[in-house]
């Protein structure tokens, strides 16, 4: 079962850095937890190099790439990813289009104030997207949830099987791909602008300002 080629067009990063297209939560299942995860690509213990010829590098976030090992790891699984993907004969046509447009987005990064959180979220992120949308992807868990705020559906849909086990935060229309964070107790996602935080049947979210306190709904409602 794969998601829904439409959704992957869906832009969300609203702070410091652009925001990525990114899918949607597919069908409902029970909630799912997950251990805390670090990043996809484990820092380098010798020198790495990324997919692209540093001496070539014109953008900052590039220049910045070739000079962090844990960076260059994500640009070469970002390339191995997307290279298995467009070889797949079901691959989206207008996948390397949207592999260019990343680029862009990626070095808008000289814009966030914190420019390598920014770049390494655009690289988790977009591993994240082509491995959701892979024409062989399986659907994910979903998670639907009953907030204080309750004029928007809100849900979360887990891809624990995936490189850095994301998951999908929608409300209402907007969505964004978040990651595992250490926490003290209960399960914790985030990234810039989001968090999430479930702990004993209970969601505290901040999703880009909007505070939430949310519970989720039983699974017969999820279906």
């Amino acid at each position: 079962m794969k998601t829904a080629s439409s959704l992957i067009a869906v832009a969300l990063l609203l702070a410091a850095c652009s925001k990525p297209e990114t899918p949607a939560a597919p069908a409902a299942a029970e909630t799912v937890a997950v251990e805390p995860a670090v990043a996809a690509v484990p820092p380098p213990t010798g020198p790495v190099t990324p997919s692209f010829d540093c001496a070539k590098a014109e953008s900052e976030a590039e220049t910045m790439v070739c000079a962090d090992h844990g960076l260059a790891a994500l640009d070469n699984r970002l390339a191995e990813v997307y290279a298995a993907e467009l070889a797949k004969p079901a691959a989206a046509k207008d996948l390397a289009a949207r592999q260019r447009g990343w680029v862009k987005g990626r070095d808008e990064c000289w814009k966030a104030d914190d420019k390598k959180l920014c770049v390494e979220e655009e690289y988790r992120t977009r591993i994240a997207e082509l491995q959701i949308n892979s024409p062989d992807a399986m659907a994910a868990s979903a998670v639907g949830f009953r907030c204080d705020d309750n004029s928007k559906p809100f849900t979360m849909a887990y891809y624990n099987d995936l490189d850095d086990k994301p998951a999908v935060i929608t409300f209402g229309n907007d969505q964004a791909v978040i990651f595992p964070q250490p926490a003290a107790s209960g399960t914790q996602y985030g990234r810039k602008g989001i968090t999430y935080l479930e702990h004993q049947g209970k969601a505290t979210v901040d999703f880009y300002g909007i505070a939430l306190e949310c519970t989720p709904l039983p699974a017969s409602s999820n279906l």
